[in-house]
């Protein structure tokens, strides 16, 4: 159902009260919904945005590495937490499973692109096994995620 304001026109020249009067559609377009809602989709977009970063929360290491180009394909995360978990995305992923799930994910994209987040607490050794199981998974282009602001490497010693 929908309903429209009728403007109404008088027709002059008539005698007295006696006035034909004939409707004519208004032409005007009421903006104040279409405002509305853009209103209230900028709000949830504001507050969705922020949400869509991966969440798992760890201590970067500082670098003084640029960061790598973007991709068309939502870039996938393997985390390393302070305690030593592995987790794909926000997933927690027991170690003997992760060369599995890697194959089937590996299967259904088409970018061999894999980022890996590790925080700085953990050995090398664990970041170095992980980056193992990630090539055995079928992933070759494999990005370490830091921090930007650290210290810069000249070369000398000390």
């Amino acid at each position: 159902m929908s309903a429209g304001a009728i403007k109404t026109v008088d027709s002059g020249g008539g005698r007295g009260r006696r006035r034909s009067r004939r409707a004519l559609p208004m032409s005007e377009i009421n903006v104040t919904p279409f405002v509305d809602i853009m209103l209230v989709l900028l709000i949830i977009f504001m507050v969705a945005a922020p949400l869509s970063v991966v969440g798992v929360p760890v201590e970067l290491p500082q670098t003084a590495a640029t960061a790598l180009p973007g991709d068309e394909e939502e870039p996938l995360t393997v985390t390393i937490t302070a305690q030593g978990v592995v987790m794909i995305q926000e997933t927690e992923v027991p170690p003997a499973e992760l060369v599995t799930r890697l194959r089937a994910i590996a299967a259904e994209r088409t970018s061999n692109k894999i980022f890996l987040r590790a925080d700085g607490s953990n050995a090398w050794n664990r970041v170095a096994e992980v980056m193992g199981a990630l090539n055995a998974g079928g992933f070759s282009d494999i990005g370490l995620v830091t921090d930007i602001g650290g210290p810069t490497f000249d070369g000398s010693d000390g």
